[in-house]
């Protein structure tokens, strides 16, 4: 089984390489698509540093937000199945193994990482009840059973992945992904994993209206598509 590794990236320069070394040492085989949305901190510069086969980079023109990024590495996929990993500390890659043996043992057309399921892990209490609201509603929805619909460890099959019709830019593919993954009839199953939930001081980038464009990716996937 090969892994397709996501990894879209803006302004992480205090925290990518040591990503990428977390990544690389998770014994599963892979290939790692990282994504450079524009970095302005130095980010790009490290990553013009790297020598590395099983790594390819692709550099964006502008900020066109996460959203792009992700959309922009699928098409390079050729693993059977592709996960998002942030360049971020806050999502453990080991974590991977519970989702791939429970692909595999299901066949699943995709498998999350709920932090949820992990035992809840929050700085900001707001963030964390949109979050269960956003979920709450996919569930109603599309008739989902989700507990954490926002969870950046999102593995589909790749072949599935590729067929969707993806159009958000921005943290709105998150819930955008969830809904047509229902819509097309795959079922979501989680695994808990465990979170290291960073401040907007260590960079956290996500903000209030961020939950408001899921809202509406949400209402119109359902009422509009």
């Amino acid at each position: 089984m090969k892994l397709s590794v996501i990894m879209p990236a803006f302004n992480e320069r205090d925290t990518i390489l040591t990503a990428l070394e977390r990544v690389k040492a998770v014994e599963i085989e892979k290939e790692i698509i990282v994504v450079d949305n524009c970095s302005t901190d130095g980010t790009r510069e490290l990553l013009q540093q790297i020598d590395d086969d099983d790594i390819r980079i692709i550099f964006q023109p502008e900020n066109f937000g996460k959203g792009t990024s992700i959309r922009t590495a699928i098409p390079y996929c050729t693993g059977d199945y592709t996960i998002i990993q942030d360049a971020d500390l806050e999502y453990d890659p080991q974590d991977w193994h519970k989702l791939v043996d429970l692909a595999l043992e299901k066949d699943l057309g995709a498998v999350y990482g709920s932090r949820v399921l992990g035992g809840p892990k929050a700085i900001y209490s707001h963030f964390y009840w949109g979050v269960r609201f956003l979920t709450f509603l996919t569930n109603l929805l599309f008739g989902a059973n989700l507990t954490d619909v926002a969870t950046a460890c999102k593995m589909v099959r790749t072949e599935v992945l590729q067929e969707l019709k993806l159009n958000c830019a921005g943290f709105d593919l998150d819930f955008e992904l969830t809904d047509k993954l229902c819509k097309n009839g795959y079922e979501i199953v989680e695994v808990p994993i465990s979170y290291h939930p960073r401040s907007f001081e260590e960079g956290k980038k996500i903000r209030a209206r961020d939950g408001l464009r899921a809202l509406f990716t949400i209402l119109t996937d359902r009422l509009l598509a």
